[in-house]
C-alpha cells in the first residue's frame, strides 16, 4: 500500500512540475507596441485612442492577443484569434481597419517580424478601407 502511495504522489509531483514548466512555444511571444489615434472596434470591444503595448501568444489551437494601454486609463483587452497566416518579410508591420457608418474596425494585424498576419472578424457594413501606421514589434523570450 505504501509502494502506490509513493508511485501516486510521485506521479502527481512528476505531472505538477511539467505543468509549472515554461515550454519554448509560449518563451517566443510576438510583442511590441502601436498608437491608435481615434477609437476603434476590435471584435467586440471598444478600443479607445492611446498608446498600446500587444502581446500574441499561441495557447492551443487558437492564438490569444492581449492590448495594455499605455497611456491614461490602464485598460485591457484580450481577444482571441482564431485565423492566422503566414506573412512575408517585405511586408509592412501595421493595422489594417475598415470604417463603416457606426466607426472603425480592426480586420488585420500584420507583424512580419514574427512571420503571422492576424485576422478579425468585421461586421458586414464597413465599406472604406485604410492603414495605420506601422507597430513597433520585439521578440520576447
Amino acid at each position: 500500500m505504501k509502494l502506490i502511495r509513493r508511485f501516486a504522489y510521485a506521479a502527481v509531483l512528476t505531472l505538477s512540475a511539467l505543468n509549472f514548466a515554461p515550454s519554448l512555444a509560449l518563451a517566443q511571444e510576438a510583442s511590441g507596441t502601436f498608437t491608435l489615434t481615434h477609437e476603434v472596434h476590435w471584435l467586440n470591444a471598444k478600443v479607445p485612442a492611446g498608446k498600446y503595448r500587444f502581446t500574441v501568444a499561441g495557447h492551443g489551437p487558437a492564438e490569444l492577443l492581449t492590448l495594455s494601454k499605455l497611456t491614461g486609463s490602464g485598460a485591457g483587452f484580450m481577444l482571441l484569434v482564431t485565423d492566422t497566416e503566414a506573412s512575408q518579410p517585405s511586408d509592412l508591420s501595421q493595422l489594417l481597419l475598415v470604417s463603416g457608418p457606426s466607426g472603425s474596425f480592426v480586420s488585420t494585424m500584420q507583424l512580419p517580424e514574427f512571420g503571422m498576419t492576424l485576422h478579425f472578424a468585421v461586421p458586414p457594413e464597413p465599406e472604406i478601407a485604410e492603414s495605420v501606421a506601422p507597430t513597433t514589434a520585439s521578440a520576447s523570450r
